[in-house]
């Protein structure tokens, strides 16, 4: 805390991943001292980065969506708007236990905005294309009626369950690792049942939400897998000019200071970290669900029960390879593996270096990025244990799923360098019924003068949704 500052300038932030990092970053701007304290010895949470074969990487979020400006107004804030990329134009694919199929374009969560498109019919066949055709004509308040509504339920009642199985779960469970019987829609794909009530067919609202996502990277229609966006350098660039630019501000920035108590008194808020005591009069808590509520339930008792669960285990194996038969892009930007397929452990593939023109540059002509995932949340006799191998069996797994899923034989003298991230219980909660219990966090929190809590977890899906969503809870507290 900067000396002759009174309680009602100071403030602590406790975590300093994205989130935390962006609301010390607002916190600071309205002129208030900042102390942030992050646990680890690492900046940006989720949005991290590591080496590989000499190669700085993504070692989590690589992209951000476009169906807002949240991700890029920022970036262009922090100095990097001229390294707003959109990715090749190559697209995505998809395994399904019959082979490989190209990913449609134009879908959102692999929700198709026209089911005749040839790809969607080489997908569906015949009779699921016209099954999936009949949402045109069906009610708009078909999946929309519900108060909460899964995006399972919401795809078999418009389109079929064709639709559901052979495009829209291998979708879900790559970028999402859970079955979409258990996501609440309105958080994995916000504004779409809105959309659907206001041009009354499922396939037409995915087309508007498309058409909305490609003016933001300015790009036409464009191939599945396109409607993100990402920086030269990697996501990772956007927490080192967040942590520049604090710096600059004179926000003190604690590594090391994992929170152990958060009490609340006359004066404010105090919290314990690694043997020191930070008092503020404004605390806001950017951590993921179970240590936020775990860390608040003490000082606000009304949250007690409703601490959500953990999320699944993620493990990401990245692989430089130097493999030139790779050069040709065999699965577009990357594939996505349908959770029926047999013989796959891998839940997604992404081939960096064919997505991102700029990596593959730096990495050079006949080197290639490979970065596959494991790990389900679908229950214990789901795919997700592979997720918690070790790290050689990892290792293994994604050689023996690289080579049947590129078509290219790979092996281990093959590989430059590689490495395993393991991400615990970090992707955001969508469950169906957790939007609800958001809604009362919130409003428990909304009785605590002084204290915003922020995150994924409550946020909703993805960069986009956190990064606005932080903007919005640290503006309504200012």
């Amino acid at each position: 805390m900067r000396e002759g500052q009174t309680p009602s300038q100071q403030a602590v932030v406790v975590g300093g991943g994205i989130s935390g990092l962006l609301a010390a970053r607002l916190l600071a701007k309205s002129g208030t001292a900042v102390t942030v304290l992050e646990a680890s010895d690492a900046w940006g949470g989720c949005v991290g980065s590591h080496t590989v074969a000499g190669l700085e990487l993504d070692s989590g979020a690589e992209s951000f969506a476009t169906r807002s400006t949240a991700v890029a107004d920022l970036a262009r804030e922090l100095g990097l708007g001229e390294n707003i990329v959109a990715p090749h134009a190559g697209g995505a694919w998809v395994q399904l236990p019959d082979g490989p199929r190209e990913l449609p374009k134009t879908g959102v969560l692999g929700i198709p905005a026209n089911p005749w498109d040839p790809e969607v019919r080489r997908s569906l066949g015949f009779a699921g294309s016209l099954r999936a055709s009949l949402d045109r004509y069906l009610p708009a308040s078909v999946g929309t009626s519900a108060e909460v509504t899964s995006v399972s339920a919401l795809v078999r009642a418009r389109m079929g369950k064709r639709v559901l199985e052979r495009l829209v779960a291998p979708v879900v469970g790559g970028v999402h690792s859970a079955d979409p019987g258990l996501l609440d829609v309105d958080m994995v794909a916000p504004g779409l049942r809105a959309a659907l009530r206001q041009h009354g067919s499922l396939a037409t609202a995915v087309a508007s939400q498309r058409k909305a996502g490609s003016k933001q990277t300015g790009t036409g229609p464009a191939k599945a897998g396109s409607a993100v966006g990402g920086l030269k350098g990697g996501m990772n660039t956007l927490v080192s000019a967040l942590v520049a630019e604090l710096r600059s501000q004179g926000v003190t920035l604690v590594q090391g200071a994992r929170a152990d108590s958060i009490t609340r008194g006359d004066g404010g808020w105090r919290v314990s970290a690694a043997g020191k005591t930070y008092d503020a009069a404004r605390l806001v808590v950017a951590l993921d669900g179970p240590a936020a509520v775990g860390l608040l339930e003490g000082a606000l008792p009304e949250l007690s029960g409703l601490r959500p669960a953990a999320g699944p285990l993620v493990s990401l194996v990245t692989l430089v390879v130097d493999v030139p038969e790779l050069d040709g892009r065999p699965r577009g930007t990357g594939i996505l593996v349908a959770p029926q397929t047999a013989g796959i452990q891998a839940k997604a593939l992404t081939h960096a270096t064919a997505k991102w023109d700029w990596l593959a540059e730096e990495a050079g002509p006949g080197t290639h990025v490979l970065r596959l995932s494991y790990g389900r949340g679908e229950g214990a006799d789901a795919p997700e244990s592979s997720g918690a191998l070790d790290d050689d069996s990892l290792f293994e797994a994604a050689l023996r799923d690289a080579s049947t899923l590129l078509t290219v034989p790979l092996v281990r003298e093959d590989v430059l360098d590689w490495d395993v991230v393991r991400w615990a219980g970090a992707l955001p909660f969508a469950a169906v019924g957790h939007k609800q219990r958001v809604a009362q966090v919130r409003r428990v929190c909304a009785g605590a003068e002084g204290l915003s809590v922020i995150g994924g977890w409550l946020a909703g899906n993805g960069l986009a949704a956190v990064v606005a969503d932080t903007s919005a809870q640290i503006d309504a507290g200012l």
